[in-house]
């Protein structure tokens, strides 16, 4: 065996790679019994950039025109193939070459060429193995076309190549879910076309050197739409996703497809994908994608942290659902509270919901029986002594958590954090009572805590790094994103929420209706409006807190108190089949209802309200701005850390619409002057006492 090495530069007739990506060749160039091999050399992850694509180009070229060379394969150097593109550079013209150029040289390539793949080949990485001639994947390699959850369609060929193989409907199934695909479904739907256990490099090189010859995607025939099913699927996922700009754009990428030449589909295609990436969607969604990346590098554990087992305390809604998040995990979960029937029924419901999970075939008999095996339930905290991590979930009221935790303390060993799940607490008065106040740390679950894939770590004045470092490895351990927050009355999301729904409910008393409210949000993007959310979770826990900080609200301060009268006649929401809305019997569909009209139009009249219409725009606007002024009160304060966790809190755990990009983004769309335009109207509507933050800190 015969080999060569050298670095690639891009060849004459190549473009030059942006300064901005400047750096050492990134694609190196050998030929192995006469197979060039270009090996794709970018870490961390082998981001596809415009260095990476000039090498690759000047690599096809070069054996392109290698008398020598039979046949080439791309491999990665790492352990992916090309993971993705480098999502920096799309934020503004992209340097060149671009993907469809590399992609042309490929298929115009007179020699076979073989992608090795490996790890994680997404988006333009996977489009650039499809525009090889095979593909040959090592065992637990994915692939998938992600490019949907950025607000884009691929813009390189990937509505199209796989049309070749797929047909319509399974090709929109794949452009439009983003989901990645195990490198053995890949093979048995033809996308790859052979699997290996090792070896990815020789078995590659062996394959391509076996090629008779060349199979490009693009010039084979598209399969007949059988009995419409293209025209199904699109009416499907227009109906589970929504007409969202990204999903359109691929239904009619994908029947382009079907009815154009290849080359004019492909120009479609590329145009709809510049057009989408060049548009406010996109750019808010690559924005929570940047933000999660930091968010993830910041909010890691400094040392190696292992749970095998947590104790929860209080068997209500909130602590069942937490058991539930850590035995979903593979954690052993001791749920305990003073009533142990309480306890014993959370395992009860569980079993119950993993049964009907079986049924559906959501869910393996094995793993329902192993996940009920590991939660158990007690009526004693001694329960708890060998747990490696305790969340204590009871009754938001600050003196019952002190002893909670204060008789956790003398029980767990030492040196175990002890978490609250506390949502407005001051947790620096819940640590006070302890001899090791560093031992606790704020652990926020949002509803439901199994499924929601956010947790707020609260870290307190005295918190310490061993507490912290469990946090974030609990988190990652169920699948959570953790985002930091410092103590202030609600933290980072129930703050921001807090005072969105004071707005919401001042301009009720101004003479919106509920209904009317709810609606606007809901037509901004918000999966709920305010007012269905609060009777979904129940009046009554925010009447409690709103109860406890009278003493602290701020003379002459505006306040809304149509929300207490609901309680104080019993209208609790959902669960009392009254709130904000009326409900029906075993309904959960919101009813207008004249008592609440009645009531709101009594509050405005005593307090002598003057009584207005307002546009949905108006609305929309008020409400987010109060969102955003808090924002940069907590940025301000530095109760957030960055204003990306602001937008990941509230995107992940209070479904604020994630193409808006979070309320950070969406103020700093604004620009300057319509923000200052949009404060200055808040601050006009909310009267003596409101606190104005400095927007400028949202528009850095």
């Amino acid at each position: 065996m015969t080999t060569s090495t050298r670095a690639l530069q891009p060849t004459s007739g190549s473009p030059a790679p942006a300064p901005v990506y400047a750096g050492p060749a990134c694609v190196r160039y050998e030929v192995e019994d006469r197979v060039a091999v270009l090996t794709i050399d970018n870490p961390p992850v082998n981001a596809s950039t415009a260095q990476v694509r000039s090498g690759l180009l000047s690599g096809v070229r070069t054996a392109s025109s290698d008398s020598e060379v039979v046949a080439l394969v791309l491999i990665g150097a790492g352990a992916n193939f090309i993971s993705g593109s480098d999502l920096r550079e799309f934020a503004g013209p992209l340097p060149p070459p671009e993907l469809p150029a590399v992609i042309e040289a490929i298929e115009s390539c007179p020699k076979p060429v073989v992608a090795a793949l490996s790890g994680a080949t997404l988006g333009g990485g996977f489009e650039l193995a499809l525009g090889c001639d095979a593909r040959v994947a090592l065992g637990g390699a994915v692939v998938g076309l992600p490019e949907i959850t950025l607000g884009m369609i691929p813009g390189a060929g990937g509505t199209q190549r796989p049309l070749r193989i797929l047909g319509g409907a399974r090709t929109l199934d794949l452009v439009t879910s983003g989901r990645r695909i195990p490198a053995e479904a890949a093979l048995a739907e033809g996308l790859v076309d052979k699997v290996v256990d090792a070896s990815l490099r020789d078995e590659a090189v062996s394959y391509a050197r076996g090629m008779a010859g060349k199979r490009v995607l693009r010039d084979l025939p598209v399969p007949e739409d059988e009995c419409g099913a293209l025209e199904q699927a699109a009416l499907s996922v227009l109906s589970r996703r929504g007409a969202r700009p990204q999903t359109v754009a691929a239904v009619g990428a994908v029947f382009a497809g079907l009815v154009l030449p290849a080359a004019e589909a492909l120009a479609h295609e590329r145009r709809e994908f510049s057009r989408l990436r060049e548009g406010v969607e996109a750019a808010a969604l690559r924005h929570l994608f940047f933000a999660r990346k930091a968010a993830e590098k910041a909010n890691r554990a400094s040392v190696p942290v292992e749970i095998r087992s947590a104790g929860i305390v209080g068997a209500g809604t909130m602590g069942a659902a937490i058991a539930r998040a850590f035995v979903e995990a593979g954690i052993l979960a001791t749920v305990v509270d003073t009533d142990p029937s309480a306890a014993a029924a959370v395992a009860d419901r569980l079993s119950k919901s993993y049964a009907q999970m079986v049924a559906q075939g959501r869910l393996g008999e094995e793993e329902a029986v192993a996940r009920t095996s590991r939660l158990k339930g007690s009526g004693s905290l001694s329960a708890l002594a060998g747990a490696d991590l305790v969340v204590e979930a009871v009754f938001e009221d600050a003196g019952v958590k002190k002893a909670v935790l204060e008789d956790l303390e003398g029980i767990v060993r030492p040196g175990v954090p002890l978490a609250t799940n506390t949502s407005y607490l001051d947790i620096d008065e819940l640590a006070a009572g302890l001899d090791d106040p560093t031992r606790v740390v704020g652990m926020h679950f949002f509803s439901p805590a199994h499924r929601t894939p956010v947790l707020e770590v609260v870290r307190a004045a005295r918190t310490g790094q061993q507490a912290l470092d469990t946090a974030f490895a609990a988190a990652r351990t169920l699948g959570k994103l953790p985002v930091v927050a410092r103590v202030c009355d609600g933290f980072i999301g129930n703050r921001i929420f807090n005072a969105y729904r004071r707005q919401c409910e001042l301009m009720v008393e101004e003479g919106a209706l509920p209904q009317q409210v709810d609606a606007a949000l809901e037509d901004f993007g918000f999966a709920m409006g305010p007012f269905a959310v609060a009777d979904m979770s129940g009046l009554d826990v925010a009447w409690r807190m709103r109860k406890a900080r009278t003493v602290v609200r701020r003379t002459g301060e505006r306040y809304p108190d149509v929300a207490d009268a609901l309680c104080e006649l019993g209208r609790f929401g959902q669960k009392s089949g009254r709130g904000w809305y009326r409900y029906q019997e075993g309904s959960r569909v919101p009813l207008p209802d004249p008592e609440v009209e009645a009531l709101i139009k009594h509050s405005a009249a005593a307090k002598k309200t003057p009584q207005r219409t307002f546009s949905g725009q108006e609305i929309v606007e008020r409400a987010l701005a109060a969102m955003a002024n808090e924002a940069a009160l907590l940025l301000g304060e530095g109760i957030a850390e960055r204003a990306g966790d602001v937008d990941l809190l509230l995107t992940l755990g209070y479904g604020f619409p994630a193409h808006e990009g979070g309320i950070t983004f969406w103020a700093s769309n604004l620009g300057p002057v319509r923000l200052a335009e949009a404060l200055d109207a808040l601050e006009e509507a909310a009267g003596p006492g409101f606190r104005r933050a400095d927007p400028t800190i949202l528009l850095a």
